[in-house]
């Protein structure tokens, strides 16, 4: 897949630095082609470079991140922004959910999940790509290996099972996921997996137990484990501290 492009925006010097050197854009295929030090540079930026992705600390000068985000998303309808922030405070998260964020990070930045953040988004953008694209007879095979997972997902699934469904060697389904997503086979079932126990937990009042198989883990503890690393929470918490923000609006 190609390369997708980074802009940095934090007033910080030392914060963009540590971006740069610190973590490996190479290995998630992505580059960084600009930074920016305010907002009015930061919206200059982004209509310049056209980024994929732009990392957005919240309290600027001239325009705080927030308000580039807003003003951006006429023009960059596409772009995708993960707020770096050492704001830990709900009206900011709530605001930034609302503006359809693609992640919340704080901090100092923890760069292991960055990267999970930044597997997470190349995820998305390749489920919104495939879902523009038609089921005509000359659909790609990505599509139809994400979409027979997708409904086979409280199964035993394994890049074993992948290749004697679609009659391919597993080496060749491992670097489909590679090449056409950008991340393995299991950063891959993992996600899609979490994002179904999430809706699951907010949407439904079925017990964790009934949750974790649905999502495809028969046992229990093994997905609280998966869901705390992934999530920061364990899922009963993730439920509590929602109903508790819907009860506080």
């Amino acid at each position: 897949m190609k390369k997708l492009k980074v802009l940095l925006v934090d007033d910080e010097i030392i914060i963009r630095q540590g971006f740069r050197q610190l973590f490996d854009w190479e290995a998630h295929d992505c580059e960084v082609v600009g930074e920016a030090a305010d907002g009015m540079e930061a919206l200059s930026q982004i209509d310049a470079l056209n980024p994929d992705i732009v990392t957005m600390d919240i309290n600027i000068p001239i325009m705080n991140g927030l308000k580039v985000i807003q003003l951006s998303r006429m023009k960059h309808p596409d772009t995708a922004f993960i707020i770096v922030s050492g704001y830990d405070d709900f009206a900011y998260c709530r605001e930034a959910l609302r503006l359809q964020i693609t992640d919340y990070i704080l901090k100092p930045v923890d760069y292991e999940e960055f990267g999970a953040c930044i597997d997470n988004l190349k995820i998305a953008m390749f489920q919104k790509k495939a879902s523009l694209e038609s089921d005509g007879q000359d659909e790609r095979i990505i599509n139809k290996i994400v979409r027979f997972v997708q409904s086979h997902l409280a199964e035993e699934i394994s890049l074993s099972v992948l290749a004697e469904e679609f009659h391919f060697s597993t080496q060749y389904v491992s670097q489909l996921f590679k090449n056409e997503i950008g991340v393995n086979f299991l950063t891959y079932l993992t996600n899609i997996r979490m994002e179904k126990a999430k809706k699951l937990l907010l949407n439904t009042d079925l017990p964790i137990a009934e949750i974790s198989e649905q999502s495809g883990y028969g046992d229990y503890r093994v997905f609280t484990k998966v869901f705390k690393k992934s999530e920061g929470v364990t899922p009963s918490q993730y439920r509590h501290d929602f109903l508790d923000g819907s009860k506080a609006n």
